[in-house]
């Protein structure tokens, strides 16, 4: 069973379920149990992977595919279990052999993170800056060697963490080519940041591309789980002539573009692989040690090979 989650979890559990062919494969959104399950229902939770938008994009590609769905995973005895987030550790999963594939970049470790740990709260509290620190699987499969150092100085055992780099974020040379019509421009990947209740500065992100431009045209990709209005809205006030999409593959964009901002996006690393010009929130030297392997696309196979080992056994 693989359960997804954002639509970037979701394509990487796809591409490793194409590599397991000879498995019998379902798929289910990413889902919780107790609170979080009547949370959810009510429609209290949509700002994150449990529901709203990032649901409605998981099913439409669920459907659109033709995959199998096993919503919350009850109508098999699964052997094996693949995820890309072990915030929550399912009930139903518990006495299964798990493998944790990482999706992408991690949060800082704030006040927050340092709260949950020394208080053994839900992990999910802290977001993806715990992730890992279940301890509840098999195997963790990662980006790179420095994503690997950092999770072990994060406590997780060391024969656990497999480097079999992520889908998604391992071939980026392939965007280069691509039809979006732009080319020269300062790109700003926006953050979600107040839907899900972090500090947010997205005035002064603005006022940064502004600053940064050079002359460019300043393209905006809006977040997925972002209010759109509200963004462009506060974007055209400070730079009315800029660009604003709300849709649409950010690579190709990020392919043709000379500037790249971020805030915590993982992204980022789409960028440097590709030679660009990063601003971000986070040490851009710590990201270039973090960065992903580039293996031409072959992380997907390698994760499955990883899997296929718990499947013999």
């Amino acid at each position: 069973m693989f359960i997804c989650g954002s639509l970037n979890q979701t394509t990487i559990m796809h591409q490793i379920a194409n590599h397991l062919e000879n498995h019998e494969c379902s798929f289910t959104p990413y889902y919780g149990d107790g609170i979080v399950k009547a949370l959810t229902e009510r429609g209290m939770l949509d700002f994150t992977a449990l529901g709203g938008r990032f649901r409605e994009q998981t099913e439409e590609h669920l459907r659109k595919h033709d995959l199998k769905v096993d919503y919350r995973g009850e109508t098999c005895d699964y052997d094996l279990v693949v995820t890309s987030q072990d915030l929550i550790i399912q009930k139903n999963i518990r006495k299964k052999k798990i493998v944790l594939v990482q999706e992408g970049m991690t949060d800082p470790e704030n006040l927050i993170y340092y709260l949950v740990r020394t208080l053994k709260l839900p992990r999910y509290l802290a977001s993806t800056s715990m992730t890992g620190l279940s301890h509840a699987y098999e195997r963790f499969c990662v980006a790179s060697e420095g994503y690997r150092d950092h999770f072990i100085k994060k406590g997780v055992d060391p024969k656990r963490i497999v480097v079999t780099g992520i889908p998604n974020f391992d071939n980026v040379n392939r965007h280069r080519v691509n039809d979006f019509p732009h080319k020269h421009y300062l790109l700003v990947a926006t953050s979600d940041s107040r839907e899900t209740f972090k500090p947010d500065m997205s005035s002064r992100s603005i006022k940064n591309a502004l600053s940064l431009s050079g002359g460019r045209s300043v393209i905006f990709k809006l977040h997925p789980n972002e209010k759109p209005d509200r963004a462009t809205r506060e974007i055209k006030k400070i730079i009315p002539d800029a660009i604003v999409f709300e849709d649409g593959d950010i690579n190709p964009m990020i392919a043709n573009c000379d500037i790249l901002i971020t805030q915590y996006s993982s992204v980022a690393y789409t960028g440097l692989a590709l030679g660009k010009e990063v601003h971000s929130y986070f040490d851009i030297e710590e990201l270039k040690r973090l960065m992903p392997i580039q293996n031409g696309g072959r992380s997907a196979e390698n994760i499955a090979h990883t899997c296929m080992e718990f499947l013999a056994a």
